[in-house]
């Protein structure tokens, strides 16, 4: 029987909500970051996370509880590191950059697959390979690439990290749900999160005022600001989380992994709308050509299952 036709536009749609509601929630770490720590950030929102997840998981039937928990702890602790520095990053750049940096998680899983595992990189790939390093280089500017800009580095650190939990997501975890990944996310990180609290409160250090003090601030007295842009975060994380999860399950994976390069102008837009943020016509060319990069790779015939999402759990 042939699909609907409409399933791919329903799921450019349900990427389109996603793409809109992070993008938008991310650009409001960095106000998140004026009064609490990153460490105190993940703890928090984890427990909203939960508390959301626990009063939706009956009524929409969702199996939360790991068939493999040894796969499930390695793969949440690789994507839990990733995010870390991804969500520190954000307290010092642009949304739109850190973005970029974490799109570069398929040219990652691409190399991985091929030193790891000895799957030959073939045709478009080794473009691709190529066109995303360029974008980068691009992105990050002259400064970042000869060094002098550690901050600038972290987003690609974060894209290989979360190159090496999709690989993870296809070898490790297949047949466990959605529902079981995103859990095992968030608990990773609130875990995290505990412990550097715990950490910084046993081993406090000098902590600068506002956002640069994001890192190395310890628990503190939440504010209602800190509080209600961290549920933001939560609710906005799960709702984008099943938006591209649903469009995942809907359409063709290489599609949907195109349509996903859409956050990139989101980002940039809304860091405009809410801040009169302005990327250079450089930065701009380089994301264009990290998307490109996508593309090819989506595009490119390969003998393994379908592309996984470089996002689908990233929150």
């Amino acid at each position: 029987m042939s699909e609907p036709p409409n399933r791919t536009s329903v799921a450019l749609g349900a990427v389109l909500i996603y793409a809109c509601v992070i993008a938008y929630t991310d650009n409001y770490v960095r106000v998140i970051a004026r009064d609490g720590g990153l460490w105190q950030f993940h703890a928090t929102r984890t427990a909203m996370a939960f508390a959301i997840l626990a009063l939706v998981a009956v009524p929409l039937g969702l199996r939360l509880w790991p068939r493999r928990p040894r796969a499930v702890l390695a793969r949440s602790a690789i994507h839990g590191t990733a995010m870390l520095i991804y969500f520190g990053a954000l307290a010092f750049l642009p949304v739109a950059q850190v973005a970029a940096g974490l799109f570069t998680a398929p040219i990652f899983v691409l190399l991985i697959q091929r030193l790891a595992y000895g799957q030959p990189i073939r045709g478009l790939q080794v473009l691709a390979v190529a066109v995303g390093f360029l974008g980068v280089v691009l992105v990050l500017g002259p400064e970042a690439v000869t060094g002098a800009t550690f901050a600038a580095l972290l987003p690609i650190v974060a894209g290989a990290m979360y190159a090496m939990g999709n690989i993870a997501t296809r070898e490790w975890c297949q047949g466990e749900s959605a529902g079981t990944l995103v859990a095992g996310f968030f608990g990773m990180l609130g875990v995290m999160g505990l412990i550097g609290m715990a950490v910084l409160w046993a081993f406090p250090v000098v902590v600068p005022e506002g956002a640069e003090g994001f890192l190395m601030r310890g628990p503190v007295w939440p504010t209602p600001s800190f509080l209600w842009w961290t549920f933001v975060q939560a609710a906005g994380s799960l709702l984008g989380v099943g938006m591209i999860v649903r469009a995942y399950q809907i359409a063709d994976a290489s599609r949907v992994s195109v349509f996903e390069y859409v956050i990139l102008p989101a980002s940039a837009g809304w860091g405009f709308l809410l801040w009169n943020e302005t990327l250079s016509t450089q930065a701009v060319a380089g994301m264009g050509l990290i998307a490109l990069a996508g593309v090819l790779i989506a595009r490119q015939p390969r003998p393994v299952p379908s592309p996984v999402s470089p996002t689908a759990s990233r929150q």
